[in-house]
């Protein structure tokens, strides 16, 4: 079997992790135990570009349990879990993926899946299927997903210059994915990371959030329960007013970066933080990117405007300006919640990569009847992920009355 991994060793402390996360994932086991009786992937390959991680792993075992191939490699150089990539080549899943690996390694891997010439991709950040329109045009998958608002976003650009060859299904676009990976999972590991890189007290420090979307949003919340006083900056109206609802200043970049301590980029954009900002921060300030890429906070400006650069503590680099000002950049600027924690918890993966396990059945089912495009799973699956979560939590779920029911199907009935 073909692999690339740090250190094939690690494999037993991997499976002992992974076991761990299958513990919180009752939605995706769920959909094990029925993909193993019905077999909805037999036949075909899945090659995977996505964290590895533990909770990725349990995805991994669902697609092979529904007769899939699969393949995996990452989509973050700095994300990987090197004992879980041991554990899943032992388990025996060719899998391509080192923690810190450089860019050359990084897309020799996402070539190492392409080889296997699978029949359906799936992308967190849509790095695999740009390759597949640039350099891999030999290769013509049935269709692709596509995990996080980033990869979206990009899909959805080469669907509108007319590149797009495949069917997406932008998996991110379901419920039970953005609202509940995005704002709880980001918000709780970011926070996470950052605390695990710094050990500073959120208590009482200034955090400045930029960007208001879902993932924003977690941050925030997260940050105000840890007593933190969070400011938000944000280039939508509509946002930026939700934000002053829910009780944060609203500032401007220019003055954010003048009264934070702690300041997260949250907005798949580029360089948001950049020079005029770096000039205005405070001595000691902590930067952190829970974007998707590390392209938020131009890490190249602020090496030219530093005149010494060192490590201080695991994930943490301090660039020291020349007025003698110490800026402090956690885990390289790159995604903070692999980059320097374990990611978001299995609780909540398991609803995103249930969905990610229904779009590559979805998919199946469908072969050679889709236009390329984006599409997003269908709302009733969208609830059962929501239903068999409610029920692994011990939550009942009201049901309306045949009145109630006829009641909203109809017009007549009023005051």
């Amino acid at each position: 079997m073909n692999y690339d991994v740090a250190d094939l060793s690690l494999a037993s402390t991997g499976a002992r992790r992974i076991d761990w996360a299958e513990r919180r994932m009752p939605v995706l086991r769920s959909i094990r135990e029925r993909f193993e009786k019905e077999q909805p992937l037999a036949g075909l390959t899945v090659g995977a570009c996505l964290h590895v991680t533990a909770e990725t792993a349990n995805l991994m075992r669902v697609l092979r349990a529904g007769g899939a191939e699969v393949a995996l490699c990452a989509s973050n150089p700095l994300s990987t879990q090197d004992d879980v990539a041991a554990a899943l080549v032992a388990d025996g899943i060719p899998t391509f993926s080192i923690r810190g690996e450089d860019d050359d390694t990084y897309y020799r891997h996402i070539d190492a899946v392409l080889d296997m010439a699978p029949d359906i991709t799936m992308d967190d950040g849509a790095d695999l299927a740009t390759l597949l329109h640039t350099q891999r045009t030999d290769l013509n998958p049935i269709g692709s997903t596509e995990e996080t608002t980033t990869g979206v976003i990009r899909l959805r650009a080469m669907a509108a210059d007319g590149t797009l060859r495949l069917p997406v299904v932008a998996v991110n676009d379901s419920d039970t994915k953005h609202l509940f990976d995005n704002r709880y999972g980001t918000g709780q590991s970011a926070m996470d990371g950052i605390i695990r890189a710094t050990n500073m007290l959120m208590a009482g420090a200034t955090v400045a959030v930029i960007g208001y979307g879902d993932c924003g949003r977690g941050v925030a919340m997260r940050a105000e329960g840890m007593g933190a006083k969070v400011v938000v900056v944000e280039v939508d109206p509509i946002r930026a007013l939700a934000a002053a609802m829910d009780g944060h200043r609203v500032l401007t970049a220019d003055d954010a970066a003048r009264v934070a301590d702690v300041v997260i980029t949250v907005t798949g954009n580029k360089h948001v933080l950049r020079r005029q900002h770096f000039d205005q921060m405070k001595d000691g300030v902590v930067l952190a990117n829970a974007g998707h890429f590390d392209v938020e906070i131009d890490l190249e400006v602020l090496g030219e405007m530093a005149r010494d650069r060192r490590p201080v503590r695991n994930n943490l680099e301090e660039y020291e300006l020349a007025d003698g000002r110490r800026v402090l950049v956690v885990a390289e600027g790159r995604l903070v919640n692999l980059g320097a924690a374990e990611g978001h918890p299995a609780d909540v993966m398991d609803m995103s990569f249930a969905n990610q396990a229904l779009a590559a059945e979805w998919l199946a089912q469908r072969a050679g009847q889709l236009e390329p495009g984006i599409y997003t799973l269908p709302v009733e699956l969208d609830r059962e992920v929501a239903r068999i979560k409610l029920d692994s939590m011990g939550a009942g779920l009201e049901e309306l009355t045949e009145e109630q029911k006829s009641y909203l199907a109809g017009w007549r009935e009023g005051t």
